[in-house]
């Protein structure tokens, strides 16, 4: 099977005019921002509360002194799972130089992969089960509560 092609941020570190909404959410509240973000890619909405609580907190406050565990790891994890181009070290430098702006953009890349999410369907055929001396109509196959029409 092949890999798919890597692709780019949806919205650049920089990019809140394109949604204003997650950048004026995360300038009054970043930590209930990065809670939020954390909560909605799967993980532990406490999460976050590592960079706070750490001397991480300084690169938040624009002293990179330490990267923030988070806030890294969550973006690492997001650019893995929906194939965005980048490496770690691009991470660790956009989580120490601006981490307001890094759960901003992963909110906006969230929203934007909610948003175009595509559904797949594994329609494979199951067992039939068959009353005696009731066939199922043509064309109709019973499973689990679900019937599935071919035409």
């Amino acid at each position: 099977m092949a890999a798919l092609p890597l692709t780019n941020w949806n919205t650049g570190l920089f990019g809140c005019c394109e949604d204003t909404s997650s950048c004026c959410y995360g300038f009054w509240c970043c930590p209930c921002l990065a809670c939020t973000v954390s909560g909605t890619f799967g993980e532990n909405r406490c999460l976050p509360l590592c960079d706070i609580f750490s001397p991480a907190i300084t690169a938040a406050c624009g002293l990179p002194l330490c990267a923030p565990p988070a806030g890294l790891s969550l973006r690492a994890a997001m650019r893995n799972r929906y194939g965005v181009k980048g490496s770690l070290c691009k991470d660790i430098a956009t989580s120490c130089v601006c981490s307001w702006c890094s759960w901003c953009q992963m909110h906006r890349e969230l929203k934007y992969r909610k948003k175009n999410s595509v559904v797949v369907v594994n329609m494979q055929p199951g067992p039939v089960m068959m009353a005696p001396g009731h066939p199922p109509p043509a064309g109709f196959v019973s499973q689990s509560g679900v019937v599935v029409a071919s035409y």
